[in-house]
């Protein structure tokens, strides 16, 4: 047996090997090359453009979510999940993509100001990578400045020590993120503490009758989460909830 499968390879080894090499030469095809140079033929400051230009592709998600109002959509969709106690229910991939058409909606006017000036012009080559960029901070700076507050910038500048801009515009782009993010999150820890508070009445009372009825091994979750679906849909919970977050931006 093995002197036989000895054979077949010394038979196929070879066809296998030469086999494309005359398929090859009998088509006519060439095989496309690839050359990868390093410091040949090449710019240093090319090089670095490059770099810092995928740098910034990296961290696309993140200035995606932490510089838009997205952070501040999905917080609250969260929380509202939570007070309804339906555990996963709406799923995750639900409110992340809620979150995001919801971001679209409310980023459209920045969005569209990016694309005219910034990158429009930069793949028609009629701007360089660092004005597109400057313009795209523009956008973005003017979005947050909106929505920040005056106390969270103040923070950074008092662990720094550092001497507070007269407006907010002179604030650099690394106070602003960070300050940008603490506002949005308190803003949507406000939102989701008045979004429990009819939920928790609602467990109160059924808590409370439960009690004065002797059934103190009934858990009151068993019996407030029919009530607590029935009210978020006779109120038209979703409708009320988005309306608040998208006039929460204006």
């Amino acid at each position: 047996m093995v002197v036989r499968m000895t054979a077949w390879l010394k038979w196929i080894l070879p066809l296998m090997i030469s086999g494309p090499l005359f398929a090859q030469k009998a088509t006519g095809l060439n095989l496309p090359g690839l050359a990868v140079n390093f410091g040949q033929g090449a710019d240093l400051v090319d090089s670095l453009q490059v770099l810092v230009l995928f740098t910034v592709l990296t961290m696309a998600p993140a200035i995606l979510i932490l510089c838009t109002c997205f952070t501040r959509i999905i917080v609250v969709l969260s929380f509202m999940r939570q007070a309804l106690g339906t555990q996963n229910l709406p799923p995750n991939q639900l409110l992340i993509g809620f979150a995001m058409f919801l971001s679209i909606f409310v980023m459209k006017p920045t969005g569209t100001a990016i694309y005219d000036q910034a990158i429009q012009p930069y793949m028609a080559k009629k701007i360089s990578t660092g004005v597109a960029l400057d313009k795209i901070e523009f956008h973005l700076r003017g979005f947050m400045t909106k929505q920040v507050r005056k106390a969270d910038i103040a923070l950074f500048y008092d662990v720094t020590g550092e001497k507070a801009p007269n407006t907010v515009a002179d604030v650099p782009i690394h106070f602003l993120i960070p300050a940008f993010i603490i506002s949005e999150l308190k803003t949507a820890f406000q939102i989701g503490f008045l979004l429990y508070i009819p939920f928790l009445i609602l467990d109160m009372v059924v808590a409370s009758v439960l009690m004065a009825m002797g059934m103190m091994m009934l858990p009151p979750v068993v019996i407030s989460m029919p009530f607590k679906l029935l009210l978020f849909v006779l109120v038209d919970g979703w409708q009320l909830v988005t309306g608040s977050l998208l006039r929460s931006f204006h």
